[in-house]
């Protein structure tokens, strides 16, 4: 039960980034903020297809941002607001660093 609230906390800072206009989603918009290099942290749904999985995590490995597979696109998709994402760029430090303490707590 105590994976839970930081699951939620997740989530929230999702939410937070995306109200702060600091993420980017969808195939398209979080290729390009990889390859800009305006991308700190890739999220990809767990039940995204093989080839999306592949082809971010092979991305984020060459242009070494921190890629994680995380929730499910319709989860992922409203806790920014939007309809089901398969993945998403958080492109501010501050978040992405926050969010990822959050996923190594809940782990």
């Amino acid at each position: 039960m105590q994976n839970r609230p930081n699951k939620d906390r997740v989530l929230s800072m999702l939410g937070l980034a995306a109200r702060s206009r600091n993420v980017v989603s969808g195939g398209f918009a979080t290729e390009e903020a990889v390859k800009r290099g305006k991308a700190y942290l890739v999220i990809i749904a767990e039940d995204a297809s093989d080839n999306t999985r592949k082809k971010y995590s092979n991305m984020c490995e060459f242009y070494e941002v921190p890629c994680v597979y995380y929730s499910v696109k319709a989860i992922l998709g409203h806790s920014i607001g939007k309809e089901e994402r398969s993945c998403l760029a958080v492109t501010d430090q501050g978040f992405a660093d926050s969010i990822q303490k959050h996923l190594l707590d809940s782990r």
